[in-house]
């Protein structure tokens, strides 16, 4: 029987579109962005506060990154981009320092969108189609690469056709990556080959029903220690725990929006689930707002900062 919960809305500004959230636990902070709203967020355990931060000519924003070694600086999508920046976690602006990674002059009428870090500092981001540019489900244009790892460094193409780039996660014990294209209404999972490519794509859950759209779109996911994966849903108002091995949805968490973006497992204890959500087309509060679930039964595991070499 699935445990009873608690979902809190935290303080803090209601994003336009917010994703992405990252546990540090060596600040016990919730890292995530507002991508149209181009800022980038932190809301602090401990003083139970949200601080915000915009970065000028900057916009879009997502997804961001911690790097290892780096307390003060993240690596962030805008555009075809990827780019350093530094803010002290307060200030209401942070500094671009660097542009790390760009995709060229081919690759314009895209840009990032959620993006994660693998146990072996890793980072692994996916593109979609720009939004200005007509209906973002009405295309495949989006790429999933794994980066090289140090400025201008290489990006390695793992997937092509996607729709929009979106979840991630991987589960350590069994080695395998599962991911999210949000316009394929499943989720698929792939092995993990050496070097960090991708192979052997298969669809681990088809989320349709009676083969058609169940009414939402997968968007970002994470998981817990025991391979469960909880998968945010646009236009769904839930969270869906997959169990990865039976391949069933074993509980639905409701949240109070109904375009529900991205979660992850924070706090103390790794026990307390953080979770993003948009309030696009005027929604009405709490739309947009971070939101905490507590009492789920399970624990989340480390969030990985990215490997950055100069």
């Amino acid at each position: 029987m699935a445990a009873k919960y608690k979902v809190e809305q935290l303080p803090g500004p209601l994003c336009q579109l917010g994703e992405g959230p990252v546990w540090d636990a060596a600040t016990r902070s919730v890292f995530y962005v507002d991508i149209n709203g181009a800022a980038i967020l932190r809301y602090d355990y401990a003083d139970n506060k949200t601080y915000s931060a915009t970065i000028d000519g900057i916009s879009p924003i997502s997804p961001i990154i911690l790097i290892q070694g780096k307390s003060d600086q993240y690596i962030i999508g805008s555009g075809n981009k990827l780019i350093l920046v530094s803010w002290d976690g307060k200030a209401n602006k942070a500094t671009f320092v660097k542009t790390v990674g760009d995709l060229g002059d081919s690759e314009k009428h895209v840009r990032f969108n959620d993006g994660k870090v693998d146990p072996r500092g890793r980072l692994y981001a996916g593109t979609m189609r720009l939004e200005t540019l007509g209906d973002i489900f009405d295309q495949n244009e989006g790429k999933l690469y794994r980066f090289e790892g140090k400025v201008g460094g290489k990006f390695y193409e793992q997937k092509r056709g996607i729709n929009i780039s979106n979840g991630l996660t991987w589960d350590e014990r069994t080695g395998k990556f599962y991911y999210i294209d949000s316009g394929a209404l499943d989720v698929k999972e792939f092995d993990v080959l050496e070097n960090g490519d991708l192979r052997n794509e298969t669809i681990l859950v088809d989320l349709r029903v009676d083969g058609k759209s169940p009414g939402f779109v997968a968007d970002g996911m994470t998981s817990d220690v025991d391979g469960n994966l909880f998968v945010a849903t646009w236009g769904g108002s839930k969270l869906l725990k997959l169990n990865a091995k039976t391949k069933n949805i074993e509980q639905e968490i409701v949240i109070p929006a109904k375009q529900v973006t991205s979660a992850s497992f924070g706090g103390p204890n790794l026990d307390e689930l953080f979770v993003t959500t948009a309030h696009t087309n005027n929604q009405e509060p709490p739309a947009g707002a971070l939101f905490k679930v507590t009492g789920l039964g399970v624990t989340g595991k480390e969030m990985y900062k990215m490997v950055l070499q100069e």
